[in-house]
């Protein structure tokens, strides 16, 4: 009896979970605000608790997850209709170097050495730092950086060059299985998808692994093959 309270609480909790999450909205956790991080840590505490410990009344830590999770949620509103409480409830960005050179004083507020940003612009694939424009910590701790003008590569706009759309490419085929509201979309049918595969040498939709078509009508066609022999002998 005593697991399959637990398994309840387990089940009921990481519902009630996901379904606040769904309702407040996504983000990278790597991007969180203040707050939000914050939430994420009382919540974790909370259901810890509950899950931990059976003795813990069930409904409480339900009611406390869907206040946590309502707060954060009113907080994170406030916070896009209003830039002066955003400022009071989350970090603002901040210059740490500009046309090539430290800016000392900011740098201090933020506690980062020097040491600390060179290592942020090697990740960036940064080496010389008279390369930097501006270099701003945003709210999340990363580090975006604009090199100086002479130092960015050229793009078709700085050549004159004209180029042609491209969009998003469409998955008509995911492991054997045919998108056919896709294909619908692009007004195409099964049988001119098969009559493609067959001049891949793909007899059946099952033999396709993956089946994608760009803004240009080509295919990138994936079949599915077996590792050769020698290959079972290496781990991966």
């Amino acid at each position: 009896m005593e697991y399959l309270n637990l398994t309840f609480r387990i089940f009921s909790i990481m519902t009630l979970l996901l379904i606040l999450i769904l309702v407040t909205g996504r983000r990278k956790i790597g991007e969180l605000p203040v707050f939000d991080f914050l939430t994420i840590i009382i919540l974790g505490n909370v259901v810890g608790a509950d899950i931990a410990d059976p003795k813990v009344p069930h409904l409480p830590t339900a009611y406390a997850i869907v206040l946590l999770i309502s707060i954060q949620y009113l907080i994170s509103h406030f916070t896009v209709k209003s830039r002066r409480f955003g400022k009071k409830v989350t970090f603002e960005p901040i210059v740490i170097i500009q046309n090539g050179r430290f800016i000392k004083s900011n740098m201090e507020k933020l506690r980062y050495s020097i040491e600390n940003v060179l290592m942020f612009l090697r990740e960036k694939g940064i080496f010389d730092i008279n390369q930097v424009e501006f270099a701003i910590v945003e709210d999340s701790g990363n580090i975006s950086v604009m090199k100086k003008s002479q130092f960015q590569p050229l793009t078709p706009d700085d050549m004159k060059v004209d180029t042609k759309y491209k969009g998003l490419t469409m998955p008509l085929i995911v492991d054997g299985k045919v998108y056919e509201d896709n294909l619908q979309k692009l007004n195409l049918n099964k049988a001119w998808l098969k009559q493609q595969l067959k001049l891949n040498n793909i007899n059946s939709f099952d033999e396709a692994f993956y089946v994608d078509i760009n803004t240009e009508g080509k295919l990138c066609i994936s079949k599915v093959i077996e590792p050769a022999s020698f290959m079972n002998d290496f781990i991966i």
